[in-house]
Formats: C-alpha cells, sequence, structure tokens
C-alpha cells in the first residue's frame, strides 16, 4: 500500500441535527447491515463544552442554528461558495461539459455518499466504536477509512471533542471532525475522501476551511490553536496528509475573514437590487 504524507510551506491559495459526539457505552444497531462495536480507541480530554446545532437552509444557502446563542449563521461551506472565484466556476464548468452533466452528477453523488460512509467510520471510531458495514459502498469506505486510522491517526495525542459545531459571533459557523491535540500542537483536524489523489496547490479551499474552524475555536475558546490536519483517502487506498501551519495558517485565517466579509457585504447588495428591479417594474 502506498502512502504520501505532505507537508510543504507557502502562501494559502484559496474545503439535520448535529451533536456534540463524545465516547458513549453503545447500543446494538438493529440493521442488519451494519453492527457497531465496542472497542478502545484514543485519549479524549472533554476540556471544552462544544454547542448543539441544527442545519437549515435559508433562500438555498445552508445555515447553522446555534442553541447557545440562538442565531442563525452561514456555514463555512455556504460563504466558501458564494465567494469562489470566476476562474474556478468556470472550471467547474468546463470539467461538467467535457464528462456530461450525467456522468458528473454520478461522480459526484458517488463521492458523496462514499465520503459519509467513510466519515461514520471514523466517527465511530474515535468515539470508541467499530462500525461493520456489509453493503459494497460500506466495504469499500470501511478500507479506506481503516487506512486514515493506521495511518494518519498515530499522531493524534488527545481528542478534546468530535463532529463538533464551531461558530464565530454574528459571523459564520459550521462543524469539523475532530478538535485536538496532533503532533503535540493544538488542531483542527478534517478527513476527507478523494477520488484520485490531491496536490497540495490544489486544496486551498480546504485550508481555508480549517483556518475558519479554528479561528472560530479561538475566538469563543480562547484557545491558540495554529495547525490544520488533512487526511484523506482515494477509493484505491492512497493515503495523504497535509498540514498547513505557521505564516500559512495565518493566511488562510485571513483570507477566510476577507471572504466573510465580502460575502456580507454581496448580502446587503441583494435585497438593494431586487427592490430596485421591482420598482423599475411598469404597473
Amino acid at each position: 500500500m502506498t502512502e504520501n504524507y505532505l507537508k510543504t510551506s507557502g502562501t494559502c491559495t484559496m474545503a439535520a441535527m448535529r451533536k456534540d459526539r463524545e465516547p458513549k457505552d453503545n447500543k446494538d444497531n438493529k440493521d442488519n447491515k451494519s453492527v457497531v462495536e465496542k472497542t478502545s480507541v484514543l485519549n479524549w480530554n472533554k476540556k471544552f463544552t462544544y454547542p448543539k446545532s441544527q442545519r437549515s437552509m435559508i433562500l438555498g444557502k445552508r445555515h447553522y442554528d446555534i442553541s447557545s446563542t440562538q442565531t442563525k449563521l452561514p456555514s463555512v461551506t455556504t460563504i466558501l461558495s458564494a465567494t469562489q472565484s470566476e476562474e474556478k466556476r468556470q472550471a467547474l464548468a468546463n470539467w461538467k461539459l467535457r464528462v456530461g452533466e450525467k456522468q458528473a452528477d454520478f461522480i459526484r453523488d458517488s463521492a458523496a455518499v462514499r465520503g459519509t460512509a467513510m466519515h461514520a467510520y471514523l466517527e465511530d471510531y474515535v468515539l470508541g466504536k467499530q462500525r461493520v458495514d456489509l453493503t459494497d459502498v460500506g466495504k469499500l469506505a470501511g478500507t479506506m477509512a481503516r487506512k486514515i486510522i493506521e495511518s494518519g491517526l498515530g499522531d493524534l495525542g488527545e481528542v478534546w471533542g468530535s463532529e463538533v459545531t464551531l461558530y464565530y459571533p454574528d459571523r459564520y459557523a459550521g462543524a469539523t471532525d475532530l478538535v485536538g491535540l496532533y503532533g503535540d500542537q493544538e488542531s483542527i483536524c478534517d478527513f476527507k475522501q478523494s477520488n484520485k489523489p490531491k496536490r497540495r496547490e490544489w486544496i486551498g479551499e480546504m485550508f481555508l476551511q480549517l483556518a475558519a474552524y479554528a479561528s472560530a475555536h479561538n475566538k469563543v475558546y480562547n484557545t491558540k490553536i495554529t495547525q490544520g490536519v488533512i487526511l484523506m483517502c482515494t477509493p484505491d487506498n492512497f493515503f495523504q496528509r497535509f498540514i498547513v501551519d505557521g505564516q500559512e495558517f495565518i493566511d488562510c485565517q485571513e483570507a477566510f475573514h476577507k471572504k466573510v466579509d465580502q460575502y456580507y457585504r454581496d448580502q446587503e447588495d441583494k435585497p438593494q437590487d431586487s427592490e430596485t428591479e421591482d420598482e423599475q417594474k411598469p404597473k
């Protein structure tokens, strides 16, 4: 099996109900295709209380209802999507044109299902459980998850939270896969599935996500998270680890907050434009 560990420096170039997940005694899963068993896993330190949240859609954009503050905030991915560069939008359109709309939808949907199943495995592992999914997608996702566990979680020294909601007051919210100590450094960690191996310069948006979550955690909990970790695996079991830290991480945080500012400016402009258009319509 091939492993690829990547860590380089450089400028960031611009990745239902969610509840805090903590280890609990497992109950039998009645789905005969999926069985979860108790197993011994990672070192937990529940030093922070993370808020509960509920996802909602507002004008087609994902928001998080934060229970502790009773606010609805746009998600990190909503902001990144809304502020995407024209170059990236065009590249996606060209890809869809090249492979065909139907095939593009199939590739996207298959990746989403596989990624969800892989995350379920990894989440259960972090919570002290072992998942056995006998579906074809589940078997493949399980193999990918085990590769990430074996090759990527050895440096995970402490877990503060799994699948936790994070928010930056009055600006944005989101949920990250894992918060804790990675390589003895306070870190945000995300698990990613990829159809093919990635080059570092292709995943700038994933770095922005990590920086956004870290900025929110630091703001609310007065932490000093300065590292983001992406643990990625392809269906053919090719593992990659990407680490963003130092000045690159600071650049990513600054870049994301500029996108947040842009997002809110655009939101302020849209209602005004709509009102102007309505007023100009003949009666």
